[in-house]
C-alpha cells in the first residue's frame, strides 16, 4: 500500500526495513520519516514515558543533511533516515546521558559510545534517550530522574527493563528500531514484556567502548525492532571488530543484511519450559509458550524436551554480576551512598563482599558450563524457552513476589529464566509468542485488567557466535505466527 507522507501513522507502522528502502529509493525523504516520528513522539509518548529525552531540532537538522547526501548520489548506509533514540546509559555526545540516576541528571558526555558511533555512520538520526533503571539495575524502568515507562498494551503495567524505554518506544511506533543491553535479561525480558524482538548477542559480538572492564562477559548490547528483520539489520551497524577490544570477533556486521530465509524442516529443537525444573512459571506464561512447540513441529523441526547443564549457573551469574558492579559503580557507594535506591547498593555491597577464592570459583565453573554449553550444541540447533517467568507486571510494583506460588526473595529471583542462559555466552533472541486470554495476567481486577491480554515471549538461544542462525530460525518462526503484527490500542 503506498505510504502517504502526511500520514504519521501509517509511515511509523512501517518496518525498518521497508522505511530504510522508501529513502534509499527516494519515495519518502529522511526529513518525513523524522517529522512523522516526531509528530507520533508528541501525541503518544506522555502517556508511556518511553523518551526522556528528546532533540527535535537537532533531529530535523540532521534528517536534512541526510537528504542532501541521498541527493548527491553518496553511497548510503543501512540505517540511511531511520529515527532511533538510544537507551540512557548509552554514552551520547552533546546530548545528556543520565543513566536514571540524579547523580547524572544534567550529564552531557563529550563522546558517542562506540556502538551510538557505528549506528550513526550507519545513517541513523539519533531523536533523543530511552528510559531506563537507576543504573539499569532491574527489569522494571523507574527511576527518580524521570519516572517509570508504562508499557503500551496496558499502561498499568511494566514495560520491563533495563531496556525498558526501548522497548515501548518500539512497541508504540515511536522509533523504527532502538538499541539495548542485556546483562540478566535486561533486552530480553522488555521485548517480551511489549510484544517485540530483541537479541541478546554472544560477548564480543557488538564491542563495547567506553568500558571498565574490557574483559566483561555478562553484559552485551544488542539490538531491538518489531521483527526479525529489522533487528538484523542494526546488529549489521552495530557488530564486527574493534582492536582496542580484545573480545571482539572478526565476523563484519554486514553478514547480517539481507534475506533471513530458513527452512525448519529436519531442525533439532529443545525445550526448556521450566529450564530442568529450575525457574517457576505463571500458568499462563508455560501454556502460551508450550503451544510454540506445535509452531516448530508443524513447520518439520524434530523436538525433544531438553535442557542444558545449568548447575551452578546461579552462583556463578551471581558472582561475575557482583564483581562487575562492583568494578562499575563501587566508587559511588563511598562518595554518594544516599542519592543511590537500595537494590543498587545491595548490588554494589554484594560485590564489595567477594573474596579472591569466590571469583576464582565463579570463573571456573563459568569456563565447565561453556564447555557443555557448546556440547550441547551438537546435539541441537536451538534451545526454546520462557523469555520471562512471569507476565507484564503492576507497575507499582519493584519486582514480582510470587511466581505459581513461589515466593521470591530479591529482585532478581524473577529473572532467572533469562539470567541463567546469560552464562552459556550464546546469542539469545526474544521474539513475540501470542497473547494471554482476556483479562488475564495476575494483577488486581478492574482498572489493572486488559480485555486484549497480555504479551509473552518465546527465546529462541542458538550455540556462541551463531547469531546468523538464531535470527534465520527466529524470522521462520516469526513468519509462522505473525505475533508481532499485533500493535497496541492507543490514543
Amino acid at each position: 500500500m503506498p505510504v502517504h507522507p502526511t500520514d504519521s501513522d501509517t509511515l511509523c507502522g512501517l518496518d525498518a526495513v521497508e522505511l530504510a528502502g522508501l529513502v534509499r529509493r527516494r519515495e519518502l525523504s529522511a526529513r518525513e520519516v523524522v517529522s512523522a516520528h516526531l509528530d507520533r513522539i508528541e501525541r503518544v509518548n506522555p502517556a508511556l514515558n518511553a523518551i526522556v529525552t528528546l532533540d527535535a531540532e537537532g533531529a530535523l537538522a540532521a534528517a536534512d543533511r541526510a537528504d542532501e547526501l541521498t541527493a548527491s548520489g553518496a553511497e548510503l548506509g543501512p540505517l540511511h533516515g531511520l529515527p532511533i533514540a538510544f537507551k540512557d546509559t548509552h554514552p551520547t555526545r552533546g546530548m545528556r546521558t543520565t543513566h536514571g540516576s540524579p547523580l547524572f541528571a544534567d550529564h552531557v558526555p563529550d563522546e558517542d559510545e562506540l556502538l551510538v558511533e557505528r549506528i550513526q555512520a550507519a545513517g541513523a538520526i539519533r531523536i533523543g534517550k530511552t528510559n531506563v533503571p537507576e543504573f539499569a539495575a532491574g527489569s522494571h524502568t523507574f527511576n527518580p530522574v524521570f519516572g517509570a515507562t508504562r508499557n503500551p498494551y496496558d499502561p498499568a503495567r511494566s514495560a520491563g527493563g533495563s531496556s525498558g524505554g526501548a522497548a515501548a518506544a518500539l512497541a508504540a511506533r515511536l522509533t523504527p528500531i532502538a538499541d539495548g543491553s542485556d546483562m540478566g535479561g535486561s533486552l530480553r525480558n522488555p521485548a517480551s514484556f511489549c510484544n517485540v524482538v530483541g537479541l541478546r548477542t554472544t560477548p564480543g559480538r557488538v564491542p563495547a567502548l567506553p568500558t571498565n572492564d574490557l574483559w566483561e562477559t555478562l553484559g552485551v548490547a544488542g539490538p531491538m525492532g518489531r521483527t526479525v528483520a529489522d533487528v538484523a539489520l542494526l546488529l549489521s551497524a552495530m557488530a564486527g571488530p574493534d582492536l582496542r577490544c580484545p573480545q571482539s570477533l572478526e565476523t563484519p556486521g554486514a553478514v547480517f543484511r539481507g534475506p533471513l530465509e530458513r527452512d525448519l524442516k529436519g531442525l533439532r529443537v529443545a525445550y526448556a519450559p521450566d529450564l530442568g525444573g529450575r525457574v517457576p512459571v505463571d500458568p499462563e506464561v508455560r501454556e502460551l509458550v508450550a503451544r510454540q512447540v506445535k509452531v516448530f513441529e508443524a513447520a518439520g523441526a524434530h523436538v525433544v524436551e531438553d535442557c542444558p547443564d545449568l548447575d551452578g549457573a546461579e552462583d556463578v551469574f551471581r558472582t561475575l554480576r557482583a564483581q562487575a558492579f562492583r568494578t562499575g559503580l563501587g566508587p559511588l557507594l563511598e562518595t554518594s551512598r544516599e542519592q543511590l535506591k537500595p537494590s543498587l547498593i545491595w548490588n554494589i555491597e554484594e560485590g564489595l563482599r567477594l573474596t579472591s577464592a569466590d571469583l576464582a570459583r565463579a570463573r571456573t565453573e563459568h569456563s565447565r558450563l561453556h564447555l557443555a554449553s557448546v556440547a550441547f550444541f551438537e546435539r541441537y540447533d536451538v534451545l526454546i524457552a520462557p523469555v520471562s517467568q512471569v507476565l507484564p507486571f503492576d507497575i507499582d510494583l519493584e519486582y514480582p513476589t510470587v511466581i505459581d506460588g513461589q515466593q521470591q526473595h530479591s529482585y532478581l529471583d524473577w529473572m532467572r529464566s533469562a539470567y541463567l542462559l546469560t552464562v552459556l555466552g550464546a546469542p539469545a533472541l526474544s521474539v513475540p509468542a501470542g497473547f494471554t486470554g482476556r483479562g488475564s495476567g495476575g494483577c488486581p481486577p478492574g482498572e489493572h485488567s486488559t480485555d486484549a491480554g497480555l504479551p509473552v515471549g518465546l527465546q529462541i538461544v542458538g550455540p556462541p557466535r551463531a547469531e546468523r542462525a538464531v535470527l534465520e530460525i527466529g524470522a521462520a518462526y516469526e513468519a509462522a505466527t505473525g505475533h508481532g503484527r499485533r500493535a497496541p490500542s492507543l490514543p
